[in-house]
């Protein structure tokens, strides 16, 4: 029997929240994975496992047979990545490659999970879905997810599939301690944090599924859809964070020029001495260009509702203490 809809991805933060919301709105999911652990966790969440590569044309067919909607969430999101030629392997020629699958599998329509990063706006202007690429990339990630979103629209074009691209800002919410919420993790442990202040752009993880069933829904074919529910600076979300963990946070703040001559030498060293700490110039980079992404277009077309900031921040934080990484108040 075919399910209702097929998911990759779905062991991740983003592709664990959308199958269990499809699963606990009564919806039967197919979930792709490549690893025993992660078909455990699929199946755990109420999805029907099925053990494929994104790189297996055959049983990719086969598991995507006649699904009517496929949700493309798998792909590797590393700003520091110790392989970056994987990583494109993965998030571009993985997504030409389940694209090819569905269009001889008789998918209706692909909803594929690109990036606000893919975006490429340059440094102080706010990011649209129309915004013209600036051509240069902060961080081997922001060229992956450019390079396979440019990839996953052509190949779409070629082979007549329906398909309908989402970019997420940075995700934020209960079960995410990396990325931009290393920020916030780092402030509320250290009391007395070094920041640059800079502007982030963020989404709630609840809206980010939220943006992903909507635009199975109401998305136009061959159209992408920012899901981003607030910007804040730096220095704004400390000023919530220790409301709301009723504590108190003194930040010594860097100036830009200072954070660009001094830390991008510095990561460069402790990529070199240490590369699992996910520390590069390429994230120097990343956070002193800060971002700022209008995610407006998707409250028009699809209807999304945002999550206020605050409410995101309060529920992380107690997250945080939940899981003992930082203290209690």
């Amino acid at each position: 029997m075919t399910s209702d809809v097929a998911l990759t991805g779905g062991s991740g933060l983003v592709g664990g929240h959308l199958l269990r919301s499809l699963v606990g709105s009564g919806l039967s999911v197919t979930a792709i994975v490549r690893s025993t652990a992660a078909a455990e966790r699929v199946a755990a969440d109420g999805a029907t496992p099925v053990l494929v590569d994104l790189f297996d044309g055959s049983g990719l067919q086969e598991a995507l047979w006649g699904i009517p909607v496929l949700y493309h969430v798998a792909g590797v999101n590393e700003t520091c990545p110790s392989d970056p030629a994987e990583m494109d392997r993965v998030n571009i020629e993985g997504t030409r490659s389940i694209i090819a699958a569905s269009a001889t599998s008789g998918v209706g329509r692909i909803v594929y999970t690109s990036s606000a990063a893919a975006i490429g706006e340059a440094e102080g202007m706010i990011g649209t879905e129309s915004t013209k690429h600036d051509g240069t990339y902060l961080s081997p990630y922001a060229r992956s997810k450019h390079l396979a979103e440019v990839a996953a629209f052509t190949e779409a074009s070629t082979l007549g599939v329906d398909l309908v691209a989402v970019n997420p800002s940075s995700v934020q919410g209960p079960g995410r301690s990396g990325g931009s919420a290393r920020i916030l993790l780092y402030a509320l442990r250290a009391k007395r944090p070094v920041l640059v202040d800079t502007k982030v752009s963020l989404i709630d993880i609840e809206d980010c599924t939220q943006g992903h069933r909507a635009a199975a829904a109401k998305g136009r074919s061959g159209e992408r859809y920012l899901l981003s529910g607030a910007t804040v600076s730096v220095s704004d979300a400390i000023a919530m964070a220790q409301e709301i963990a009723a504590t108190t946070i003194t930040p010594r703040w860097l100036s830009h020029g200072v954070a660009r001559a001094v830390g991008r030498p510095a990561a460069r060293v402790v990529n070199l001495v240490k590369p699992s700490a996910d520390v590069c110039p390429a994230l120097i980079d990343t956070l002193l260009h800060g971002h700022r992404f209008d995610g407006s277009r998707a409250e028009r077309d699809l209807g999304i509702i945002y999550t206020p900031i605050e409410d995101t921040f309060r529920r992380t934080i107690e997250w945080f203490v939940e899981q003992g990484l930082v203290p209690s108040p």
